[in-house]
């Protein structure tokens, strides 16, 4: 669906399946459009978990939550956690019309708050035992045109594609990335081990690190927010291949999710796609 935003139009479409291996589908996404009400264009969602009354303001609400698998009630968690953060936009709707630099620091802090509380609620409804808590992973985008504020946990993942280069905005929150990162494994290593793909920081898991970050987006720019079930099979090369192309946010959805079924669909996939174009002024 493609709606204007300051001096770009914007065309955000999003799609969740539950793959080729798995029985159900643990994923959630948000598509969310802040005008003097929030129009939810998409979600997996049940309506009675989208929060109705909210102010004015101007902007966009993107996200994809995976709940973890082979533990209790993922859905669960990436439902509550995507609730939650839309909750949040709504009653807050109305700073976004002015949002400047001088409010970004309060605006990360109470994402991050945000993040932490549902976290908070997860551990004591189920009286902090971690083994039967679910969990979830999220990545989330504000767009508040031109700059798109994020924040993530887990392995899920935002990606920009600017000017032919595609970019990883976020870093997977794995064991693999962290031993990479300490140097005490290589790519190779990190690929080959069994216990690579263990969250190291999940909502409802044993630990929790929210990031947050911002990036200023120019008209032409592309988004993509994804679960781990895009990204197993379907390479950063392929992705930007197929960002590449001159089609639309729908058209591009489909393409990427109809790739990870091709290459094994072993885990629930969901993709948001953005795309922006120039507005003529």
């Amino acid at each position: 669906m493609i709606d204007t935003v300051a001096a770009a139009a914007v065309d955000a479409f999003g799609l969740t399946d539950r793959g080729l291996v798995r029985d159900g589908n643990e994923d959630h996404f948000l598509i969310a459009r802040v005008t003097k009400s929030v129009d939810v264009r998409q979600t997996s969602l049940p309506s009675d978990a989208i929060a109705r009354e909210f102010a004015e303001a101007g902007g966009y609400v993107l996200a994809v939550a995976d709940g973890v698998g082979g533990g209790p009630e993922g859905d669960v968690a990436s439902e509550r956690t995507l609730s939650a953060m839309l909750s949040y936009v709504g009653k807050a709707a109305t700073c976004f019309q002015s949002l400047d630099t001088s409010a970004e620091h309060a605006l990360f802090e109470k994402l991050e708050e945000v993040v932490r509380e549902v976290h908070a609620g997860l551990v004591n409804e189920y009286g902090g035992i971690t083994s039967k808590l679910p969990a979830t992973t999220l990545t989330l985008v504000l767009l508040v045109w031109p700059r798109a504020y994020y924040v993530q946990v887990g392995d899920s993942r935002a990606y920009v594609r600017r000017g032919g280069r595609l970019q990883r905005l976020t870093r997977d929150q794995t064991l693999g990335e962290y031993m990479v990162s300490l140097g005490a494994w290589t790519d190779e290593q990190a690929r080959r081990a069994s216990t690579a793909e263990t969250l190291s920081s999940a909502i409802g898991g044993s630990e929790l690190e929210p990031v947050v970050g911002l990036i200023d987006l120019v008209p032409g720019d592309s988004l993509l927010l994804c679960t781990d079930g895009l990204t197993k099979h379907v390479s950063d090369d392929e992705i930007a291949s197929v960002l590449a192309r001159a089609d639309s946010a729908e058209a591009t959805s489909r393409k990427l999710l109809s790739d990870a079924l091709a290459g094994g669909g072993t885990d629930n996939v969901t993709v948001v796609v953005v795309r922006t174009t120039p507005v003529a002024g």
